[in-house]
């Protein structure tokens, strides 16, 4: 185990991981000018979301084996360097098709840090401190994809939407030179691995029932959250007619109730709840909140012609589904995997390609459901919070709650 001086500090970890989760939702409230500046559809623009957690499938699917093979922090830096390649394709995008190339290449180097983090973490950190470690990477994480559209919505609307990718570029920049000083190789047991021992691998843990459920509430609790980052856009400016500025700030609320929901899974942690029952709390809540939100747009209570009333209800639901689902990654990742510790950056990266990969058909659900209407988001949501429900119900063992002996 490490020592104080060899163990990598939280707040590199916690960066690392935060990268690509800021970098998917940085652009969102650009997504309308976008649309406009290269001229096409609401649709397309939105699929650019898809492209990029497509490439993140694609990438966490690499980086973990090869991690094990070669270590962590090489593998770190050759795809922080593949990451900045792509925000400068980005910057520079001309048309749609462009950009959605850059956005693969970008995610697909910016995985390294989603995947590694983890890898990272559970190389470094005992069994019993995972918990305590992962809601507060999650927090962070949590807060990343809600801080983007706030940094994203101001830079695009004093700047254009060309300079979020600048900051991008600058932010990794900054991590990768971090890494490079600062970053001891975790892996200290290299495995020369190869097609047959990853398809082996893949034979393993995806034929384990409990990472399947786990990795499907993971992707689908994203696939809700990520889906709305890239609807939410169209929905609040072009209908509503936010700024973009005025969008993002309406994360300052969002990031708050995810910080709240971190902040519960860790005290609940402390009190021994189970995973299972975290993740089925957190489950109650989103799929209330998702369904309250689907009854008042289906009875006309949320109505585009309301205005900023409509804005403030369909926040503050949304800020009660971001709550629920700060409980339910935590516990979910956590420990998904912690019966292959032997194989941790193999099954990390299994498990990433499998869940973003439905991420990424949800996102583009989301897309193909789109109609200029507020009615798409709250009934797609319902249908898969309820999903969850069924899929916790067969998948993972009745949950108890362990109280402290005290």
């Amino acid at each position: 185990m490490f020592t104080l001086l060899q163990r990598p500090s939280l707040w590199l970890i916690t960066l690392i991981v935060a990268l690509p989760q800021l970098s998917e939702t940085i652009y969102t409230p650009s997504l309308p000018d976008i649309a406009r500046a290269l001229q096409t559809s609401d649709s397309m623009v939105e699929y650019t979301l898809t492209i990029f957690l497509f490439g993140f499938a694609v990438g966490v699917l690499l980086w973990g084996s090869l991690s094990d093979r070669i270590g962590r922090r090489p593998t770190l830096l050759m795809g922080l360097g593949i990451y900045l390649l792509g925000c400068i394709g980005c910057w520079f995008s001309t048309n749609i098709i462009m950009l959605m190339i850059c956005r693969f290449i970008q995610a697909f180097g910016g995985s390294t840090g989603s995947v590694l983090g983890q890898a990272i973490a559970r190389d470094s950190f005992k069994s019993q401190e995972r918990g305590k470690v992962f809601s507060t990477i999650t927090m962070a994480i949590s807060c990343a994809p809600a801080l983007g559209p706030i940094i994203g919505g101001f830079t695009d609307q004093y700047f254009g939407w060309t300079a979020v990718f600048i900051v991008l570029f600058i932010l990794g920049s900054y991590i990768t030179f971090q890494v490079f000083l600062k970053l001891p190789e975790t892996n200290k047991v290299l495995k020369k691995t190869n097609a047959s021992d990853l398809l082996k691998g893949a034979g393993t843990v995806l034929a384990d029932k409990r990472v399947l459920s786990f990795g499907f509430l993971v992707g689908t609790a994203n696939g809700i959250l990520f889906s709305f980052y890239s609807e939410a856009p169209f929905y609040m400016i072009e209908m509503l007619g936010l700024t973009p500025g005025e969008y993002g700030s309406l994360y300052f609320f969002i990031g708050t109730t995810f910080i709240a929901g971190g902040w519960l899974s860790r005290s609940l942690n402390i009190r021994k709840y189970t995973h299972e029952t975290l993740v089925l709390i957190g489950n109650t809540i989103t799929f209330c909140g998702i369904s309250i939100w689907a009854v008042c747009a289906y009875t006309g209570f949320i109505n585009i012609s309301y205005g900023m009333a409509t804005v403030i209800l369909t926040v503050g639901l949304f800020g009660v589904v971001f709550f629920g689902i700060a409980l339910i990654l935590p516990n979910a990742l956590s420990h998904a995997l912690e019966d292959y510790s032997h194989m941790a950056g193999t099954a990390a990266s299994l498990f990433g390609f499998y869940y973003y990969i439905l991420v990424s058909v949800m996102t583009f659900g989301m897309g193909f459901f789109h109609n200029g209407t507020a009615t798409p988001m709250p009934f797609y949501f319902t249908g898969l919070s309820f999903a969850m429900f069924v899929v916790y119900y067969f998948g993972l063992r009745k949950p108890r709650i362990v109280l402290n002996a005290a």
